[in-house]
């Protein structure tokens, strides 16, 4: 049953992310840091914190996984919620640099969470560079995706630096309490459910479908053998990253920023023909075969994973809705218009394979597997991608929090297995970047963010 866009169980897709991260390499940490122009209220922020508790179960949700490994994990009230652990405050110990706070970032991404606790943790940053301030929120992936992160922010934040006060909110519903035996015998009830629909349907389905391969039967057929290709080529072993530079892995992180003006950057997608996302993707490309060339070492192309977004109007703010695609994308193709111009010949390619509308059928079959088996099935996967790409829509307008004005704000995408992550986060005018990188793959991180930096360069020059 879902309660305000929540539902009281992980979907396969969900209960996958988590299962995997029995392998470290493969944890889904989101960490996101905002830098504010002024050290906020710290009771305004915990009043605004509190009413998250209130409006948004997650935020009191622990995980409670099935008795015998029967179905998958529910989400139940936390009778030991302590809002103190959840949101902390903290001085930089070096009020003339910002560094301190993607350490901070940094540090989230690599270590787990609590599992016996909700998954997320928020931290206020004081004393930074001309009285500004930063919060850092380090959130599971398994509790919602990008774009609905960005929804569930919202509800937290405020449009202007000093709002009128609100209506009360209302009391919150009571939230379900599970134990590992309740979540298995839901499991087994909601199977004979759906053993019975299925029964009760038997009869003039199959007439149908006699009825439909009279008809179609060669269209039928030919069908399948797409679907199931396609989904063959989604779930095909990739063990080894197509970079002969970049294969190394470890939990070391390291995270740095870009900023790119969202006109200039849809300016060159519009002078391009192409879409912002493949102007943004032709960036990446470019700098990472910059950063290669530093390094003499040549790779003519990388696989990438590109999350596509399969939200529809009416998805719930929770859990996840999207495919993480793998293709492989040109990085050597010096002439930059050439270059996005393939990318989005391959990336329109890819969205159009029909498994990517089949991402929760697949997370069920994984989900039969014995954990260890979907787990090194997951890893053949994302840990023979280069990189991870996102392109997430945040707010056009101004942000507050605190009182404080949100002038930048990041995403750090979970690895997944890859060597960097890099995602794009709009606001208020700003492509503000966040680059994850492992420092195994990455052992100079300052020279990729001069290599992107010099690409992202070229690409503006297009608009």
């Amino acid at each position: 049953m879902a309660r305000e866009g929540f539902e009281d169980f992980m979907s396969d897709a969900d209960a996958l992310m988590w299962s995997i991260e029995q392998d470290p390499l493969l944890r889904s940490t989101i960490v996101t840091a905002m830098f504010l122009d002024r050290t906020p209220s710290w009771d305004a922020v915990r009043g605004r914190l509190e009413r998250g508790v209130r409006l948004i179960p997650r935020m009191r949700q622990r995980v409670v996984e099935p008795a015998f490994g029967l179905g998958t994990p529910a989400w139940s009230d936390d009778p030991y919620f302590d809002l103190d652990y959840h949101a902390r405050r903290v001085r930089n110990p070096d009020p003339t640099s910002d560094q301190f706070v993607y350490d901070l970032a940094a540090n989230a991404a690599m270590e787990a969470f609590d599992r016996d606790r909700p998954l997320w943790e928020y931290t206020l940053v004081e004393d930074l560079p001309g009285g500004r301030a930063a919060f850092v929120m380090k959130v599971h992936h398994s509790m919602t995706d990008g774009v609905g992160g960005i929804k569930l922010l919202l509800m937290l934040l405020d449009l202007e630096r000093d709002p009128p006060p609100s209506a009360p909110d209302p009391e919150p519903r009571p939230l379900p309490v599970f134990t590992p035996m309740a979540v298995a015998l839901h499991r087994l009830a909601l199977q004979r459910h759906v053993v019975q629909h299925a029964v009760r349907r038997a009869a003039p389905t199959a007439v149908d479908l006699v009825g439909e391969l009279r008809a179609n039967a060669l269209g039928l057929i030919g069908s399948g053998f797409t679907v199931a290709a396609s989904a063959a080529r989604f779930l095909a072993p990739a063990p080894t990253p197509a970079s002969p530079l970049l294969r190394q892995r470890s939990l070391g992180r390291r995270v740095f920023t870009l900023d790119l003006p969202l006109d200039d950057m849809k300016r060159a997608a519009k002078s391009t023909g192409v879409s912002l996302n493949d102007v943004f993707v032709g960036g990446v490309m470019g700098g990472l075969h910059r950063y290669h060339e530093e390094h003499g070492v040549e790779a003519p192309e990388l696989r990438m994973i590109m999350p596509i977004n399969v939200r529809g109007s009416a998805g719930g703010l929770g859990g996840n809705h999207f495919t993480p695609a793998r293709v492989m994308m040109p990085a050597d193709i010096p002439d930059p218009v050439d270059r996005i111009a393939e990318i989005s010949g391959r990336s329109r390619r890819m969205r159009a394979e029909p498994a990517v509308a089949m991402t929760e059928q697949l997370a069920t079959v994984l989900n039969l597997l014995p954990r260890k088996a979907a787990t090194a099935l997951m890893g053949s996967m994302f840990k023979g991608a280069d990189l991870v790409t996102s392109n997430v829509p945040g707010a056009p307008f101004p942000l507050y929090l605190g009182g404080a004005e949100i002038e930048q704000i990041y995403a750090f995408g979970p690895l997944s297995g890859t060597a960097t992550n890099v995602t794009l986060l709009s606001h208020a005018g700003t492509c503000c970047i966040g680059v994850n990188v492992d420092l195994a793959a990455v052992p100079e991180p300052e020279v990729l963010e001069r290599s992107l930096r010099g690409a992202f360069a070229e690409m503006l020059a297009l608009g």
